[in-house]
C-alpha cells in the first residue's frame, strides 16, 4: 500500500478487524496469529492479548529503518463470542481486499461495521426448523427409534423458540439453559407418559445438543495446549458454567416429573438399523450450516466436513479404539480444513467447525454432572474421565492436523 496510510487508520482498521473476528466465534490463539499478521502487513508492530470477553492490544508503529517510532495501546470489552460462517468469511475477504490495495482503510473499516444486520425473519424461522431438525438428527445418529427422533424434533423447536427469546431479553438470557433443560426433560416426561414410549435421555440430549459447550469446551483445550493459558481457563469455566446451568435444569425437572407421579409408558429403547443414522447424518450437516450461519453457497462444504469428520472418527474408532477414532477425525478434519483454506484463500474454519461439531464432548460433561447431581458419583467420575480422553483425543488430533498442513493466516 503506498503512501502508507495513517498510524491512526491503520489501528482502528485492526481494531475493527479484531472486534468482528472475536464476535464471530475466532479463539484466541488464531485471533492473535491472524491480528498480528495483519498488522505486520500493514508496517505496525502488534502486542494482542485475548480472552473470551475482550482484547487487549498495543500497537508501535514501525520507522523506516524498522525501529517503533510510536506506541499506542486499547482495551476493548466484548461479550463472548458466537460462531458466524458467514460473516467470519466476509470479514476475512474484506480483510483481504484491504491488504491487496483493492479498498483503503476507511473503506474497509466501514465495510466491517456493515456485516452486523439485524436476522431477517426468514433467518430466524429456519434457526428455528434447525433447532427441531438437528435434535431429530442427533437422536437418528444414536439410532434412536422413530419415536425418539420426532419427540426430540418437537421438543428442539420449543428450544429454539426459547433461544430466539433469550435473544431479545438479557435477565432471560442468563437462565436460559437451566429452563430450556427444564422445560426439555419435562415436556419429554410427558410425550413419554401420555403419547408413545421413548428413551428419555436420548430425547433430551438431542434436543438440547444445540446448547451442549461441547465446541467450547473443546477450544479452551486447544488454548491450553497452545500456551494461552488465561484464555483458555476462562473459556473451561465458562463451558463448566453452562453444562452445570443445563444439567441442574435437567435435575429439577426429573423431580418435578417424579412429584407428579407420572408412570412412562416403557423404556422405549430402541436401535434402529444403521441406515437411519447414516441417513440423518447429511441433514444433519445441512442443519449445521444454517446453524453456523454459513453463507449457502458453503453448505456442501459445511455437510462434506460433517460427513468426513463423523464417517472417520466412526470407522476408526470401531478399527481401532473410539479415542483413536475421534484423534483421526480430528487430525483429518485439521488437515483437511487448512489444505481448503490455503488452496482457495479463504478461513478454514468453514470446514473445521461443522466437521469436528459431531465429535465434540458436550453430551459426556452434561451426563457427567448429571450424574454428580444424583449423587452417583462413580458413574460420574468416569464419564468425567471420558471427557477428558475425548478431549485431549480430539485437541491432539487437530494440532498433529495443523503440523501436517500449517493453516493460512490462522483463520
Amino acid at each position: 500500500m503506498s503512501p502508507l496510510p495513517s498510524f491512526e487508520s491503520r489501528i482502528a482498521f485492526v481494531v475493527e478487524l479484531g472486534r468482528r473476528l472475536h464476535e464471530y466465534g475466532t479463539s484466541s490463539q488464531r485471533l492473535e496469529a491472524a491480528l498480528q499478521g495483519v498488522s505486520e502487513r500493514l508496517r505496525m508492530a502488534c502486542q494482542l492479548w485475548s480472552n473470551p470477553t475482550g482484547m487487549i492490544v498495543s500497537f508501535s508503529d514501525v520507522g523506516p529503518q524498522g525501529d517503533p517510532t510510536l506506541e499506542v495501546s486499547r482495551i476493548i470489552r466484548l461479550p463472548p463470542g458466537d460462531n458466524h460462517l458467514g460473516r467470519l468469511v466476509d470479514a476475512d475477504a474484506i480483510a483481504e481486499q484491504v491488504l491487496n490495495g483493492d479498498m483503503d482503510l476507511e473503506a474497509g473499516r466501514e465495510a466491517l461495521r456493515a456485516l452486523d444486520q439485524p436476522e431477517t425473519r426468514r433467518q430466524r424461522w429456519m434457526m428455528l426448523m434447525a433447532f427441531g431438525v438437528t435434535g431429530a438428527c442427533v437422536a437418528g445418529l444414536l439410532r434412536a427409534g422413530f419415536a425418539d427422533m420426532v419427540s426430540a424434533g418437537l421438543v428442539g423447536l420449543l428450544i429454539g423458540l426459547l433461544g430466539d427469546l433469550a435473544q431479545r431479553s438479557q435477565r432471560f438470557g442468563e437462565s436460559f439453559e437451566a429452563v430450556a433443560a427444564l422445560l426439555a426433560t419435562v415436556l419429554a416426561g410427558l410425550i413419554g407418559a401420555f403419547i408413545w414410549p421413548i428413551s428419555l435421555q436420548t430425547v433430551v440430549i438431542g434436543a438440547l445438543v444445540i446448547l451442549l459447550p461441547g465446541l467450547t469446551l473443546t477450544n479452551a483445550v486447544n488454548e491450553l495446549a497452545s500456551n494461552h493459558w488465561v484464555s483458555g481457563s476462562a473459556r473451561f469455566a465458562g463451558a463448566a458454567t453452562v453444562l452445570m446451568k443445563l444439567a441442574f435444569g435437567a435435575l429439577v425437572g426429573d423431580q418435578l416429573l417424579a412429584l407428579s407421579g407420572i408412570q412412562q409408558l416403557g423404556s422405549g429403547i430402541i436401535k434402529t438399523s444403521a441406515l437411519v443414522e447414516w441417513l440423518s447424518l447429511p441433514v444433519a450437516g445441512l442443519m449445521f450450516g444454517i446453524l453456523f450461519r454459513a453463507h449457502r453457497r458453503d453448505y456442501p462444504l459445511v455437510l462434506i466436513a460433517a460427513v468426513i469428520g463423523y464417517s472417520t472418527t466412526r470407522f476408526g474408532g470401531s478399527w481401532l479404539g473410539s479415542e483413536i477414532g475421534i484423534f483421526l477425525g480430528g487430525f483429518v478434519i485439521s488437515s483437511v480444513s487448512n489444505a481448503y483454506a490455503r488452496w482457495f484463500n479463504r478461513p478454514g474454519a468453514v470446514m473445521r467447525l461443522p466437521g469436528i461439531i459431531l465429535l465434540v464432548p458436550g453430551s459426556v460433561g452434561f451426563r457427567s454432572l448429571s450424574f454428580m447431581f444424583e449423587r452417583d458419583f462413580t458413574l460420574g467420575f468416569d464419564t468425567a474421565i471420558t471427557l477428558l480422553t475425548v478431549l485431549v483425543s480430539l485437541v491432539a488430533g487437530l494440532l498433529f492436523g495443523n503440523l501436517l498442513i500449517t493453516s493460512r493466516r490462522s483463520l
